[in-house]
C-alpha cells in the first residue's frame, strides 16, 4: 500500500492540483494532507479567504471519492477554529475524504491517528495554540493575541493565564485515541518532536515539541508525520529521523511542491520536490 504525504499548501491551488497528478500518477491509496489547508493571510480578510476556499476543497474532494483514493487531513495552525465544524460537515459528505484531527482511522490494517494542536508560537491567531507541558515557558509575542470568532477576532489581553487554563501538548497527546497496535500505528502531529532535527527556523532557533518527542518515545508507533516549521529541513538538512523504532518525517514546504511518498509494503520512503 503507497501513501502521499504533504502539508501545509495554505491553500496553494497549484500545489493542490499537482499533489492530484501525483497522487494518480503513483497509483496511491491514500493521501495525507498534515494541516493548514486553507489560504493564509495577516489582514481581516482571512475569514473571507478562507471561506470562500471550502468551495474548492468540495471539488477536489470530490474528485478523490470518484477515484476511491482515502485523503485524510485535519485543518492547521493558521486555519481558523471557527471553520471546524464547517470543515467537518464537508469531509462528512464523503467516504474516503476523512477529518482526523484528534481521531483514529483504521485503513488495510493501518491506523492513522491525527492532532493539530500546536506549542505556543510567537504570532498572534491563538486558535490551536497551546504550552508544550505545564511548565513551559511562554516567549515573546509579536502583538496581542487573538482568537477567532463568529463576529471576527478577539483579543485575549493576557494571553499567558487564557493558556495556563488550557490543556497542554502533554493534555491533547494523552487524551488520542489509542492505537491497537502501534507497529502499524501512523500518528499524524502538525507540531514536530523536539531533537530530532525536524524543528529550525530560518533564524536557527529549535521550536520542536519536547512532550510530542516523549510520546512518541513511548508508545513507538511505525510513523509520525509533522509539519509546521516550512523551511527547517532546507535549514537542517534533516526530513527523516528516527525516535527508538519510530520514522519521524517533516517533508516542509517552501516554494517547490514538497511531498513524501511512503510504500508500507516495502517501506520505501522519498522525498519529492517538484
Amino acid at each position: 500500500m503507497k501513501l502521499l504525504y504533504t502539508t501545509d499548501l495554505h491553500g496553494n491551488k497549484e500545489q493542490y492540483k499537482m499533489v492530484h497528478g501525483e497522487a494518480i500518477k503513483s497509483r496511491v491509496q491514500i493521501v495525507i494532507n498534515g494541516g493548514d489547508l486553507l489560504p493564509k493571510t495577516n489582514s481581516a480578510e482571512i475569514f473571507q479567504l478562507q471561506s470562500k476556499f471550502f468551495k474548492y476543497l468540495e471539488r477536489y474532494f470530490t474528485s478523490f471519492e470518484k477515484m476511491k483514493i482515502y485523503y485524510l487531513c485535519f485543518l492547521g495552525n493558521d486555519d481558523l477554529s471557527i471553520f471546524d465544524e464547517r470543515f467537518n460537515r464537508l469531509c462528512q459528505n464523503f467516504k474516503y475524504v476523512i477529518n482526523i484531527a484528534q481521531r483514529k482511522i483504521e485503513i488495510n490494517g493501518y491506523e492513522f491517528i491525527g492532532m493539530s494542536w500546536i506549542v505556543d508560537c510567537p504570532f498572534r491567531i491563538k486558535d490551536r495554540c497551546r504550552k508544550d507541558t505545564k511548565e513551559y515557558h511562554i516567549g515573546i509575542q509579536y502583538g496581542t493575541a487573538l482568537r477567532s470568532t463568529s463576529n471576527g477576532f478577539e483579543e485575549i489581553d493576557d494571553w499567558e493565564s487564557y493558556v495556563n487554563q488550557l490543556p497542554t501538548i502533554e493534555d491533547e497527546l494523552k487524551r488520542l485515541p489509542r492505537s491497537e497496535n502501534m507497529a502499524n500505528a501512523i500518528y499524524v502531529i502538525h507540531m514536530p518532536p523536539s531533537n530530532v532535527g525536524l524543528d529550525i527556523c530560518r533564524d536557527g532557533c529549535k521550536v520542536g515539541s519536547q512532550a510530542v518527542y516523549n510520546f512518541i518515545l513511548k508508545n513507538q508507533s511505525k510513523i509520525s508525520l509533522h509539519g509546521h516549521i516550512h523551511e527547517s529541513p532546507e535549514i537542517s538538512g534533516v526530513w527523516k529521523s528516527n525516535i527508538g523504532k519510530t520514522i519521524c518525517i517533516q517533508p516542509g514546504q517552501t516554494g517547490k511542491l514538497t511531498y513524501v511518498m511512503i510504500n508500507l509494503t516495502n517501506d520505501k520512503i522519498n522525498r519529492i520536490q517538484i
